[in-house]
């Protein structure tokens, strides 16, 4: 059999919980996670379980299949008949920690038995990437309730994807990795978390007029700001708007940050030394670090072993 492609985590630098309230986001790939198809006639372990819920997905997706409901055409059969054979999802991606665990297994999906597949490689439009985001959207809405098809999107493409509105997105360049002492890390709160409950938690807030007016004059404008800042290269304004992203999801958001890493998170600002933001939902998984100096980072952290994703 030939070698599987790889498929990638995702990291959601920004705009978690704000682009569903027509904030900007920036979503990158994380090829430190990744998972491939492999088959086995053997199956145990994690590999059996794998097996069994790829056994479960394909009855849903056959059942939207026969009722004409599913957006693109999958082969399905040869997909059962893989998975009959021992076809089974091998992935690093920790599931429920915010960096597309289900999204890298739709893309991969996709990917291999999509009959009408669009090639990321030929010079994907603005069109292909809308469709693509709708297509994933529904598949991976077996998995969370309801998805924007977001992290399969970023997956598939392999590429940064800069969002603007419910239908502006697009690839984007970010800077390339520099040699300073800045970064952004993840930092494991030690628990997964799941989306359904904490974005049902948020759709509750916003029912709260107080709430909704503090996401559109004060979260939309610091995390919009983080985002062109960072495009740019420009540490001054990022790490400005930075801490105060942090203060207000501190202070509005405090459900969704995990109970391991809120006094974390209160140190940063107090010392200045690293800001903290969610890393997708929250309530659990990987939470998002920023810092100017990353050993002073690495430091304050050192028992809660943070792992580096970018340098500046």
């Amino acid at each position: 059999m030939n070698k599987s492609p790889l498929y990638y985590a995702k990291i959601l630098l920004f705009g978690e919980y704000g682009i569903i309230n027509d904030a900007q986001g920036l979503s990158i790939p994380y090829n430190y996670y990744r998972g491939a198809f492999k088959q086995s006639k053997a199956l145990r372990g994690k590999a059996k379980k794998s097996n069994e819920s790829l056994h479960k997905y394909v009855l849903h997706l056959q059942q939207m299949q026969a009722k004409g409901e599913l957006l693109t055409k999958l082969d399905l059969e040869r997909l059962k008949q893989d998975i009959a054979g021992g076809f089974y999802f091998d992935s690093s991606i920790p599931e429920g920690y915010g960096v597309g665990s289900s999204g890298a297994l739709v893309a991969a999906i996709y990917d291999k038995y999509a009959l009408q597949r669009i090639d990321p490689e030929t010079g994907i439009d603005k069109a292909a990437i809308l469709r693509l985001k709708q297509v994933f959207g529904q598949m991976e809405s077996y998995f969370h309730g309801k998805s924007s098809g977001l992290d399969p999107l970023i997956c598939y493409l392999k590429l940064p994807v800069l969002i603007s509105g419910k239908d502006e997105l697009g690839t984007v360049d970010i800077p390339k990795p520099g040699m300073s002492k800045g970064a952004i890390f993840l930092l494991n709160s030690g628990q997964p978390g799941e989306t359904q409950p904490m974005v049902n938690l948020f759709m509750e807030k916003m029912k709260n007029e107080g709430f909704r007016t503090v996401m559109k004059d004060q979260f939309t404008k610091y995390n919009d700001a983080c985002i062109q800042a960072f495009l740019k290269g420009d540490s001054k304004p990022l790490f400005s708007n930075l801490k105060k992203l942090s203060h207000l999801v501190l202070e509005y958001f405090t459900p969704m940050i995990p109970l391991s890493v809120q006094e974390l998170w209160k140190q940063g600002i107090e010392t200045n030394a690293y800001y903290l933001k969610l890393c997708g939902s929250g309530g659990g998984g990987f939470v998002l670090g920023f810092t100017r100096d990353y050993d002073k980072a690495r430091h304050l952290l050192k028992d809660h072993s943070p792992e580096l994703i970018h340098r500046f």
